[in-house]
């Protein structure tokens, strides 16, 4: 028997250490042995999880609509003219109750809209045109509970269905209209075999909802045929579920009649709140907001209603979090007298959209068996915080390189309770401080070398930026900044300390600061997914905002993710890094964290103290080129930002060489290296110039306003076409089935590329696209049961 093998029989033996009632692994080593991994000192990654042939992949999308129309035809405008709401405002102001200047916004944001985009609009059509088999699904989905008919339709059923001129017209949000065209293809097409039928049904529950966007989650899961195909096969899934979107939502424009009626639905990748959207928010209350743009959740949910009073509570406790976080701005010094602009009592964050990538550890969800024991649960969830920890410390890699979300911020909008967003409740208060600081810096917004920060009078702070030239700023991911992305620990209560039930007592204590609910997921960017509550163990990035290619930056970003989780593991299991390495306490949380923030908006240096108790931390930081000592932090250490990711890519290949080489995984850390250096343009840089129309514009040349609705237009219009393109490109092969039937891929595929951006492909095209689609989705299900 090997020394190793003897190692790990006698850490089963020992005693288990209880804090306070709850078992315990005393170590990562002790934790893996109990699994049944064979550790010894060695990182070698083919025993551990996340190694060659271990891990499988999905993820989830979350998309921006819109509908393309008139005022007179679109549902969005046509609701807030006819709602009770507008209504009373108009007889309040009419009486002179309120400043007539309220109405005024309501009635410019709905006549001046000369593009006739309406953001998250729901599409409105004759109940008719639906299918036996779509209506059916709808007639379901209007249930109270979709497995229990006796139960009666849904209380809020009339929102849904109405009479216009004597005919009966349902109005859904564009997230259940992709499911509804499913249903209503499969309902409608022939020629399709038993095998398609059944795959088609079952993606039903594929299609459903974010808080107001449509969310789509991976038809299949994907694994790995060998080095580094993780990554491609995934991003290779997304493109069809992408390609797949598109092409359900042009079959709905036209046998729904949409095109007819004055509508036409887009989904698109795009990261942040669109513009005009924003300003409506600024001008209703908040339960209106909720009314116009909260998700239904018609898809995706058995008990529907349940589930959309939920994303309510998301909303309301998030608007309610946002107010709370102004009393941390003035506690923390950053806001230091009180004159404020007050946040809206409507919080916009949850408009936000990105890209989770979940990856799961075959070996480690075998390792737990179908019925864990108590022991066995506590050291996946034990060995489950280190790991998150870990990766906490590497999530900067990803941001600009193969994920971003630019945003132009005026100088009128350069105010810390509006930009730091959610900052004061996930970081420290030193943190904080130095974080507002070195942005205003960076930002430049002065006058005779005195920092300048607007006065709140938009009149005033206009006239201030256009005769001083203050132009607010520039960050590469606002989304980051925009979205509760984590919670900080309290000092009884922390996230990651590796106790099972952390997560539920420290959003106890949150609920209790007027912070979060209790009732609401963890927000984490790195969460994991244990086995009793998804199926599987593994962990779930949520740090993607919106990536330019499929295969060019998702792809080497999923393998980047899977390349640190297993390093993590070879830590863990080496028993270089312990879970006191890493202090559980809010400081050194916030330590680590405000690197990654600091990525988000574009700082170019960050701070730690030189005793720093995060033990991990000093160790990347030494890789580090040119720190030095803080001259204004006595007893901190000056990083640059970009000499610390270097630092971070040669921790990957030195430190953990024999991980990289099992990977095969040089070549992504080549690609990685070539763009932070410039020598490759990352992800943000080439969305910059899709933006700027092809060139390398200042994106401080233009103001704001302009900048971020021509992002949108770039999201909406150049990158969705050429996304469609990618994936064409991605799912039907150049080669394949011989003769007439690669010849028709062939022909689909062209005609896809030049029609079905510009709505111009036939019925036919489209179904037979979506036919084909479906027949690869049932042969990828088939291998996904060799994969799992």
């Amino acid at each position: 028997m090997s020394d190793g093998a003897a190692r790990i029989i006698d850490w089963r033996e020992k005693p288990v250490q209880e804090e306070q009632g709850r078992i315990r692994p005393k170590s990562a080593r002790q934790a893996l042995g109990w699994l049944g991994f064979p550790v010894d000192r060695s990182p070698a990654s083919a025993k551990l999880p996340f190694g060659p042939g271990d891990v499988t992949s999905g993820s989830e999308t979350e998309l921006q609509v819109a509908v393309c129309g008139s005022r007179a035809q679109v549902d969005l405008p046509l609701e807030i003219e006819n709602s009770t709401y507008f209504a009373n405002l108009t007889r309040r102001a009419e009486a002179g109750d309120m400043p007539r200047q309220a109405v005024r916004q309501l009635e410019r944001f709905l006549s001046s809209n000369p593009s006739g985009i309406w953001e998250n609009s729901w599409v409105r059509f004759p109940l008719s045109v639906l299918s036996p088999r779509a209506r059916a699904e709808f007639d379901k989905d209007m249930l109270i509970d979709r497995t229990d008919a006796s139960l009666g339709f849904r209380s809020d059923r009339s929102r849904f269905i109405f009479d216009y001129h004597g005919e009966t017209w349902i109005r859904i949000p564009v997230s259940y209209l992709l499911k509804i065209a499913l249903a209503d293809f499969a309902g409608r097409e022939k020629g399709f075999s038993g095998q398609e039928i059944n795959v088609a049904e079952k993606l039903l529950s594929n299609f459903l909802s974010d808080n107001t966007s449509p969310e789509t989650t991976s038809f299949y899961i994907s694994g790995e045929d060998g080095p580094l195909a993780l990554g491609s096969e995934t991003a290779r899934e997304t493109a069809l579920r992408y390609l797949f979107t598109q092409l359900l939502l042009a079959y709905a424009n036209k046998v729904f009649e949409l095109n007819n009626l004055g509508q036409r639905a887009l989904a698109y990748l795009s990261p942040l709140p669109p513009v005009r959207q924003t300003e409506l928010n600024e001008h209703i209350s908040d339960a209106f907001y909720r009314e116009l743009f909260m998700s239904p959740c018609l898809s995706g949910w058995d008990r529907g209603e349940e589930k959309h009073n939920y994303m309510g509570l998301c909303h309301e406790v998030l608007s309610r979090s946002q107010l709370n976080a102004l009393p941390k701005l003035r506690e923390a010094g950053v806001i230091q007298h009180n004159l404020v602009v007050l946040p809206n009592t409507s919080n916009i964050s949850l408009a936000n959209n990105g890209t989770h990538v979940s990856l799961g550890s075959l070996c480690l969800s075998r390792s737990l068996g179908d019925a864990p024991d108590v022991r066995a649960l506590s050291a996946e969830k034990y060995l489950g915080d280190l790991v998150t920890k870990i990766m906490e410390h590497f999530l900067l890699l990803f941001v600009e390189t193969y994920t971003a979300a630019p945003r132009r911020i005026s100088f009128a909008d350069f105010h810390p309770e509006r930009i730091l967003g959610f900052l004061p409740h996930e970081l420290d208060y030193t943190h904080l401080r130095m974080i507002w600081r070195r942005w205003k810096k960076k930002a430049g917004n002065s006058f005779l070398g005195h920092s300048m920060t607007p006065y709140g009078p938009k009149w005033l702070d206009g006239l201030l930026s256009s005769v001083l030239k203050l132009r607010g700023d520039y960050v590469p991911d606002a989304r980051l900044l925009d979205y509760l992305v984590c919670l900080m620990s309290t000092y009884e209560n922390h996230a990651l300390d590796g106790n099972t039930g952390n997560w539920d007592r420290l959003k106890a204590d949150l609920g209790r600061m007027g912070v979060f609910s209790p009732k609401m997921s963890m927000y984490i960017p790195i969460r994991q997914r244990d086995l009793l509550g998804c199926g599987y163990s593994g962990f779930e990035g949520r740090h993607f905002s919106v990536y330019e290619s499929f295969g060019s930056d998702l792809g080497p970003a999923i393998d980047l993710q899977r390349l640190c989780l297993a390093a993590a593991f070879a830590l863990a299991g080496s028993g270089k890094i312990e879970h006191a390495d890493i202090p559980d306490t809010p400081f050194v949380e916030s330590e680590r964290r405000q690197i990654f923030f600091g990525a988000a908006i574009g700082l170019p240096t960050f701070f730690v103290r030189a005793d720093t108790p995060n033990l991990f931390l000093r160790k990347l930081v030494a890789r580090a080129v040119g720190v030095r000592q803080s001259r204004r932090y006595p007893g901190r250490l000056r990083v640059g930002q970009h000499e610390y990711r270097l630092g971070l890519v040669n921790f990957l290949e030195e430190e953990m060489r024999e991980v990289v080489e099992s990977l095969g995984a040089s070549e992504l850390l080549g690609d990685l290296k070539a763009r932070l250096s410039g020598e490759l343009p990352g992800a943000s840089q080439r969305m910059l110039s899709g933006i700027s129309g092809g060139g390398r514009q200042n994106p401080l040349s233009k103001d704001a306003e302009s900048f971020n609705k021509e992002a949108e237009k770039y999201y909406r219009e150049s990158l969705r076409e050429k996304q469609i393109c990618e994936a064409i490109d991605l799912v039907v092969p150049c080669s394949g089935p011989s003769g007439a039937e690669r010849e028709k891929l062939a022909f689909l595929a062209i005609e896809a590329k030049e029609g079905l951006f510009r709505e111009q492909m036939s019925i036919a095209s489209i179904t037979g696209l979506l036919k084909y689609i479906l027949s690869v989705v049932a042969v990828r299900k088939e291998r996904e049961q060799a994969i799992v």
